[in-house]
């Protein structure tokens, strides 16, 4: 049995409590034993296969809200499942529904095999980890024929408006202000997950992050990583090169001391991005409408809203980079 099914069976059984972590492998009563990172056959819409810990850690806690879920993934250092994964997820592994489109269809990648009913009654073999390897090499074929069909396979070196990228990690710049929506303590929820997360509950789950590193993987499959920072007077020259966009707090003294002559040259080799709430009133945007920035609008309480807001700042930014 797969770990997907072995799972499913023992939640549908109410069972659960049986599923312990011994080591770096998952034990199913005296059933059955998996490696704790095993992928599964549930695919994320991201695109991933999630791994046999994470629908476990998932399951045990899918009573939690979202956002104490993602903080618990994080403490457990667990990739988390997403939140438009949630609900289906929950009734597939409880039995409400018989299967979801998520779950990949091993069998279409199998290969006939000589002798292959004298393979499959062989007692103690892993097919499980050799149908996984196949389904990897064949994503892997069908991602390197796209590739090769498309014009030009390399992803150009983004440049940005007025001048060029300097060599390194872009840098992304936020407020140091506690009176923005986005700062270097949430930052890295709401452009990775898509979930904001309000600074003052992120202050009291720990310190100040000097830096924070975020990822994102392009329609391209390129992934990318960005710094994020709060302090422009910790940068150095060569560093300003770097510099590929800011979150703006609304407020002329953000930019004192930056080394550009105006608003006009700061946000032709910037983009700049302010985070407001919907129902804001139109006089505390007001400032920020005279400059070239782009503004984004979250909802106060309905958080699954949130992915849409993120995916719109990554967006502006490739198209930003690749102007």
């Amino acid at each position: 049995m797969d770990p997907l099914s072995a799972l499913r069976d023992f939640t549908i059984r109410g069972e659960l409590d049986k599923i312990v972590q011994v080591g770096d492998e998952f034990r199913f009563g005296n059933d059955y034993s998996f490696p704790c990172t095993a992928e599964t056959a549930y695919r994320s819409k991201q695109g991933n296969l999630y791994t046999l810990e994470t629908l476990v850690n998932y399951i045990k806690n899918h009573h939690l809200k979202h956002v104490e879920y993602i903080q618990n993934s994080r403490t457990l250092k667990i990739p988390s499942v997403t939140f438009p994964d949630r609900k289906p997820l929950v009734d597939y592994l409880h039995g409400t529904i018989s299967s979801h489109d998520a779950i990949t269809m091993i069998r279409a990648l199998e290969r006939p095999l000589k002798d292959r009913e004298s393979l499959l009654v062989c007692r103690n073999r892993d097919f499980y980890s050799v149908l996984m390897a196949s389904t990897r090499r064949e994503e892997e074929r069908q991602r390197v024929e796209s590739q090769q069909r498309k014009d030009g396979s390399n992803r150009p070196k983004p440049k940005m408006k007025g001048g060029k990228i300097g060599e390194g990690v872009p840098i992304i710049l936020v407020p140091s202000a506690f009176q923005t929506l986005i700062t270097i303590y949430n930052v890295k929820e709401f452009l990775e997950d898509g979930i904001f997360v309000p600074t003052d509950v992120k202050v009291k789950a720990g310190a100040k992050p000097d830096c924070v590193t975020v990822q994102k993987k392009f329609r391209d499959r390129v992934v990318a990583a960005y710094e994020v920072r709060d302090k422009p007077s910790a940068l150095k020259a060569e560093d300003w090169d770097r510099v590929v966009a800011v979150f703006v707090l609304g407020k002329e003294w953000q930019f004192k001391d930056w080394p550009f002559k105006d608003h006009v040259e700061i946000f032709n080799r910037i983009i700049g991005f302010y985070m407001r709430f919907e129902d804001d009133s139109v006089e505390s945007a007001k400032t920020v409408k005279q400059w070239n920035v782009k503004i984004i609008s979250i909802s106060k309480n309905k958080r699954h809203q949130d992915r849409a807001a993120a995916l719109e700042v990554w967006d502006r930014l490739e198209e930003f980079m690749r102007a």
